[in-house]
């Protein structure tokens, strides 16, 4: 089967689109015909090996090269085959969620990693939830425990977890302001934020408003700016570690956020999300009302995938960036 894989770390020069062997479906694994995949900041990460920390934190991961040698986590197929033990899918059935190497004709999935496909959305816009929806719903309901009539606070909210964020918070009943570019304000206020602020022309932290909990995915502002626009009790919840240099990413930042919280009246701190089938079916029911819509950026042919990753690098997508298999 066609997949792409690398055996070394770097740019995406190092991903190749080769032949292999089906992956072999465990006792308790599903084996899917991959339709869609989609890319994330995760696969810039694994592909390149940084920052260098997350070589010795992931478990997937080894120092020299990555252990799995296909890329893709985010997926959406149809189950071609079941282990043994499975008893929860059947063949044919239509999911989606994380797998092992989704860039690829075929992959298996742990099957309480996978959920069934929301009924209202193609292959190729379910493939876009798992990853970025578990950041935006685990930020929002668990670390910032949002409520309705709060006013939230998005920050990269053009971006793949920022537009979902930006429409689960409304979901939750919160009043929302996005933060983004120029080019980003319309397509933020057609998913419902309340608010869009321009960061090119005006500082959030700024403006006098205060928020009860800040959602910060583009890691490139310090703690204490952050601190500015939150009210006394508010929350900071930075999701990812982007930013900072080469071997500690943005950690630096997370960490000193993590230390500085319990001095302070203001809760901050760093979040990792987990992936969970419970959560894909809690994604999937606000899909199916309507409360949640994936942003498509643009969609690549399994062939370029590389140049899906380097537009992905480049850090101007609306939404997500989808690849069809």
């Amino acid at each position: 089967m066609k997949a792409i894989v690398q055996d070394k770390y770097g740019s995406a020069d190092v991903l190749e689109l080769t032949d292999i062997d089906t992956p072999v479906v465990g006792d308790d694994d599903v084996l899917l015909r991959v339709h869609a995949a989609s890319a994330h900041i995760g696969d810039w990460h694994i592909m390149t090996g940084l920052p260098y920390l997350i070589r010795v934190v992931v478990p997937d991961l080894g120092l020299r090269a990555p252990k799995a040698g296909v890329r893709g986590l985010d997926v959406a197929g149809r189950v071609e085959a079941i282990g043994k033990d499975v008893t929860r899918f059947q063949p044919g059935d239509e999911v989606f969620g994380i797998c092992a190497g989704s860039f690829a004709k075929y992959a298996t999935a742990r099957t309480d990693k996978v959920a069934p496909k929301p009924a209202n959305l193609t292959f190729e816009q379910a493939a876009t939830v798992p990853t970025s929806g578990f950041a935006a719903l685990q930020a929002l309901r668990d670390k910032g425990k949002v409520q309705p009539g709060q006013k939230v606070l998005i920050i990269g909210a053009g971006g793949a977890v920022g537009t979902f964020a930006v429409q689960i918070a409304k979901a939750f009943g919160a009043h929302v302001t996005g933060v983004c570019s120029t080019t980003k304000v319309d397509l933020i206020r057609s998913i419902g934020a309340d608010e869009v602020i321009d960061y090119t022309r005006d500082d959030f932290a700024e403006s006098g408003q205060r928020y009860d909990a800040i959602l910060d995915t583009a890691g490139a502002r310090s703690v204490s700016h952050l601190r500015r626009a939150l009210t006394a009790k508010g929350t900071l919840v930075i999701v990812g570690s982007e930013g900072g240099g080469r071997w500690f990413g943005g950690f630096g930042r997370n960490l000193r956020a993590q230390m500085l919280s319990p001095f302070v009246s203001q809760k901050l701190g760093l979040f990792a999300s987990k992936e969970n089938g419970e959560d894909l079916v809690i994604l999937k029911e606000l899909i199916e009302a309507g409360k949640v819509t994936p942003v498509i950026d643009r969609t690549y042919p399994l062939s370029e995938v590389p140049e899906a990753i380097r537009h992905l690098e480049e850090g101007h997508a609306q939404g997500k960036i989808v690849i069809t298999v």
